[in-house]
């Protein structure tokens, strides 16, 4: 399956051109699913049809689907909740408020990740997945998650295996207020799912062949910065960006001073849009005389974006995580990270064992050195042309 995420600043149209790149596909005759995984679902509104948190068919060869949080809630988290629940209870807290304890921060997103690896693995009938993601912010914690949670089960099983299974619990059958604080096996198995489900997904959004990220954006200075921004966490992730869509770009109307004004405030910035994020394949899309909505003009969306071209071709293709050995005992590992310097922002790197994690902001990467990188030391980092470098030398190396 091929899988396309759209992102963008919050307003920017993102959704109009991810609904426009699916029907465009669907009209080229591949089965496609698009999907919203934004809590304000405004999927089913740019189609102009009632979408559900199922796929619900739209037209030929297109289904459209928004992810319901609470339902997978409700379906995949209920003994946690339930435990919970009673725990606060316990220490008197009741009503909505235990219940709403039970729902940790980063599962809406976590939940949207799995059924993105749901769909890859699943024997199903669609040719490509279209994901239109929650504005830049919420999709780059996306992405950080999933090592996140991973730490965090780990940690809850050690507790579980070396603490509750051989002590606590069965002191818990003693003592009446200690079993009310032991969680049940069941809640265990729950957080193990969880997990699975979403375990390696970053991998399979850093296949450039299967996965990439496509950026929306405005002729505005915030939102340019924003997507600059948000390049360089995604090539942190080792995550492609194919294109990029300049959105709601002023017709040339000479003949009105105010319009003419806006227009060449737009033009400055699409130029630098063009100098900053070279060679990224950039496309305009204009302001159209009406609402985007429905979907003939989504049609319209798809025609100006893509033109003759086929919506699903990876259209830029660099790897973004670049391992070269300079001679035996003398390696560099690169990262792309454009507009590092620009951001102000200094990296944090760190060794430890085969793990190489670089920490930029909030964010941060852990990326498996192979083997023959692993036992050598770090002798410092450089950036250099938008490539953040990392020299490993052996200690005998010349």
């Amino acid at each position: 399956m091929r899988n396309i995420i759209f992102t963008g600043k919050g307003g920017v149209g993102k959704t109009s051109v991810a609904a426009a790149t699916a029907l465009k596909a669907a009209d080229m005759g591949y089965r496609t699913l698009i999907m919203s995984t934004d809590p304000a679902h405004s999927l089913g509104d740019s189609l102009d049809v009632q979408l559900g948190p199922s796929p619900v068919k739209v037209t030929d060869n297109l289904w459209g689907q928004e992810v319901s949080v609470f339902g997978d809630l409700n379906l995949n988290w209920d003994v946690v909740r339930e435990h919970f629940a009673q725990l606060m209870e316990s220490r008197g807290v009741e009503g909505i408020y235990a219940e709403e304890m039970g729902v940790l921060p980063g599962m809406e997103e976590l939940f949207s990740l799995s059924y993105i690896k749901r769909y890859n693995e699943e024997q199903n009938d669609f040719d490509l997945l279209v994901v239109d993601c929650a504005p830049t912010g919420e999709t780059l914690r996306l992405l950080s998650l999933p090592e996140t949670f991973g730490w965090f089960i780990k940690m809850i099983r050690n507790v579980e295996k070396y603490m509750v299974k051989p002590v606590i619990r069965p002191l818990s059958k003693k003592v009446k207020k200690i079993d009310a604080m032991v969680a049940p096996e069941e809640v265990y198995e729950k957080v193990d799912n969880l997990f699975a489900s979403t375990e390696g997904i970053i991998d399979l959004l850093a296949d450039g062949s299967k996965s990439t990220v496509r950026l929306v954006m405005n002729p505005e200075k915030m939102v340019i910065k924003e997507s600059m921004r948000a390049l360089t966490y995604l090539n942190l992730y080792g995550i492609t960006v194919d294109s990029i869509t300049v959105n709601r770009v002023m017709p040339d109307l000479t003949d009105n001073t105010y319009f003419k004004k806006w227009r060449d405030i737009q033009q400055n910035y699409i130029q630098q849009i063009e100098d900053a994020f070279a060679p990224i394949p950039i496309g305009q899309v204009p302001l159209f005389e009406q609402e985007v909505v429905g979907l003939d003009m989504l049609r319209q969306v798809g025609a100006k974006v893509y033109g003759d071209n086929n919506p699903t071709e990876v259209f830029f293709e660099e790897d973004p995580i670049d391992i070269q050995k300079v001679h035996d005992g003398h390696y560099k590992v690169r990262i792309k990270l454009p507009f590092m310097e620009a951001m102000g922002q200094e990296p944090k790197i760190l060794k430890l064992g085969d793990d190489l994690t670089i920490r930029i902001g909030d964010y941060q990467k852990v990326v498996a050195l192979p083997i023959f990188i692993a036992g050598l030391e770090s002798s410092g980092a450089s950036f250099d042309n938008g490539w953040l470098t990392i020299d490993f030398i052996r200690e005998d190396a010349e």
